[in-house]
Formats: C-alpha cells, sequence, structure tokens
C-alpha cells in the first residue's frame, strides 16, 4: 500500500521522540563528540593529522546515528527495551556500512550543490533514508542508495519539506550557541566547549529525522508520521469517479 509522509506529523513525532528520548540522546552525544571536540583540538593545527581527525568525527557522527535509528526501532511500540549500551552495541556491525554510504552520499551531494545546487538538494531527498536502510534492513552501502530512493518515491516533495525545517533549525540553534559562546569567552577551549553543546543539542534532531521519515514510509503500519493512501471501494459499491 503507498503511503504518503504526512509532514507536520513527522516534525511533531521527531521532536516528541526527542522530549521523551532525550535522557538517552542528549548523554550519548555529549559523551561522543566531547571525544570529538577533545581530539580535535589536540590534532588541531597539523595538516599530517587532519585525516585521524576527520576519521575521528565521521565515526562518531555514523556511530551516533545509528544508535538513534536502533532508539527509535525499539520504541515504535511506545516503550524503550533496550539499554544505551544495546543500542551502541547493536550499531557496531554496521558501521562499516554506514561509513561507506555516508562518505559516499555526502561526495554526491557536496558535488551536486556545487555544481547546480538542485541536483544536490534532489539527491539529499532521495538518500534521506539510506542510514536507516542499512540499520533496520542490513543493506549493504550501495544497495542502501537504491532501497531508499525506493522508499523515498512519491513522497520526494514532503522528505524535502521535512528535511529543509530540520536544516533551518539545527542550522539557527547552532548560529545562536555559538554566537553565545564567543560573547561569553575566547580561546580553543571556550570554542569546544561552545561547539560540543552544539552539537550534542543539534545531533539528535537530524538523526531523529531520517528514522522517523523511514518508519514512516515502510510498508506496513509505516509507524507515526504516514497516512495510508485511501483503500479502494469495496467490491460491491461502484467507485466514484473524480
Amino acid at each position: 500500500m503507498e503511503r504518503k509522509l504526512d509532514v507536520g506529523g513527522t516534525l511533531t513525532r521527531i521532536f516528541q521522540t526527542y522530549g521523551d528520548q532525550a535522557g538517552v540522546l542528549l548523554p550519548v552525544a555529549f559523551g561522543l563528540y566531547l571525544l570529538v571536540g577533545v581530539i580535535n583540538a589536540l590534532l588541531a593545527g597539523s595538516l599530517v593529522l587532519l585525516p585521524l581527525t576527520l576519521a575521528v568525527t565521521v565515526v562518531a557522527a555514523t556511530l551516533y546515528q545509528g544508535m538513534v535509528v536502533g532508539l527509535v526501532k525499539d520504541v515504535q511500540d511506545g516503550r524503550r527495551d533496550y539499554s544505551v549500551g544495546e543500542l551502541i552495541e547493536a550499531t557496531w556491525p554496521v558501521v562499516l556500512p554506514l561509513i561507506g554510504a555516508g562518505l559516499l552520499a555526502g561526495l554526491g551531494i557536496g558535488f551536486g550543490l556545487l555544481l547546480l545546487v538542485v541536483p544536490g538538494l534532489v539527491l539529499l531527498t532521495i538518500w534521506a533514508v539510506i542510514a536507516p536502510a542499512i540499520v533496520v534492513e542490513h543493506r549493504g552501502a550501495i544497495e542502501a542508495f537504491g532501497r531508499s530512493r525506493e522508499l523515498v518515491r512519491g513522497n520526494g516533495w514532503q522528505v524535502f519539506g521535512v528535511l529543509f525545517v530540520v536544516f533551518v533549525i539545527v542550522g539557527v540553534v547552532s548560529a545562536v550557541l555559538g554566537a553565545i559562546g564567543a560573547a561569553i569567552a575566547d580561546g580553543v577551549g571556550a570554542r569546544i566547549v561552545a561547539n560540543v553543546i552544539a552539537s550534542t543539542l543539534t545531533a539528535p534532531i537530524g538523526a531523529l529525522a531520517a528514522a522517523t521519515i523511514y518508519f514512516a514510509l515502510v510498508p506496513g503500519d509505516g509507524g507515526p508520521g504516514a497516512s495510508p493512501a485511501a483503500p479502494p471501494p469495496p467490491p460491491d459499491q461502484p467507485a466514484i469517479a473524480g
């Protein structure tokens, strides 16, 4: 059955889950991005170590996104059954496919945005649920691209609408926190703290968006945020034209 994504319902579900699961989402994000911030500060200024800095950032973001997908899957029945450790542990087997798919998607979207902007936005939309496809369905890195496009098909504008609102919110929050951090104190330490706080508060939003969109589009009950297409009329009643 074809499903239509409810933009308002999906956004509501994203922030409802954020609020309900903040006790899990925020501490994990803080721990990961504090580690990233410290490592990046220690390695800053060395071009030779730049790849290691990027690798640490990518692995942390990937692990977090995978954990969030697992969390959203776990709470589909209205309650969380797994501990934080179990959610992170379940993500490790798919970390490499997630990293591979994330790097490929980042390159494709980046080039699309640099060239004509629109192609980048199109790719951003049709590849919106790559990570959930890998975590939930154990798809390979390449296979997940096709699966994401398959799920988004017919809901492109709705998915783009959700992503647009999420990116605006994340951008505004990051800018405000960055400005506050710069106004309060100066120096490397202050920048690290401001970046960690901003990442902690905003990382769950993007990860929850991908997971919530995915579960709204998958066949079956689809989860919150989706509304099924109108069913066909019963056999004994004629279809009403128009």
